[in-house]
C-alpha cells in the first residue's frame, strides 16, 4: 500500500475544505433521498405472515408489540441489541424483532449456545403462509 503525498499545511488545509464542501454535498443529497423515501407510499401487507416463537404463534401485527412501527432484522442466531438502542425504539414506539427461516428450536438452540437473547427484543423463525 503507497501513502499519500506530502504536502505543505496550506496545501493540505486547501484539499482538505474541497473535500469537505463534497461530504456536505454528499449528506445534503443523502438527505434529500431520504425524504423521498419517507414520500413513498404504503401498501397494504394483504398477505398472512404467521411466525413461530418462544410464545408459541405469531402474526405479523403480533410482532409490533402495540406499538406503531415496527424494525424487523434477519437473524443469523444471535444478534447482540444494547438496552439503550430498546429504550430508543420504544420511546419512538417503535419494536425491534429478529426472524429467521430456521425453525424456531433450530435458532434457539443457537442463540443459548452464543450467550442468549438481547432483552427486549422478539424473536421469531418460521415461514409465512399463503
Amino acid at each position: 500500500m503507497s501513502l499519500p503525498e506530502v504536502v505543505s499545511r496550506d496545501e493540505w488545509l486547501v484539499a482538505r475544505k474541497g473535500l469537505l464542501a463534497e461530504e456536505k454535498e454528499l449528506t445534503r443529497r443523502r438527505d434529500a433521498l431520504n425524504a423521498e423515501r419517507r414520500r413513498l407510499p404504503m401498501v397494504e401487507v394483504i398477505k398472512e405472515y404467521v411466525f413461530h416463537g418462544p410464545e408459541g404463534e405469531a402474526r405479523l401485527l403480533d410482532l409490533f408489540a402495540g406499538r406503531r412501527q415496527l424494525v424487523v432484522g434477519h437473524s443469523a442466531g444471535a444478534d447482540e441489541v444494547s438496552q439503550g438502542l430498546l429504550d430508543h425504539l420504544h420511546a419512538r414506539e417503535t419494536t425491534l424483532a429478529y426472524v429467521s427461516r430456521a425453525p424456531w428450536r433450530r435458532s434457539s438452540a443457537t442463540r443459548r449456545r452464543r450467550a442468549g437473547p438481547s432483552p427486549g427484543t422478539r424473536r421469531t423463525a418460521g415461514r409465512r403462509r399463503g
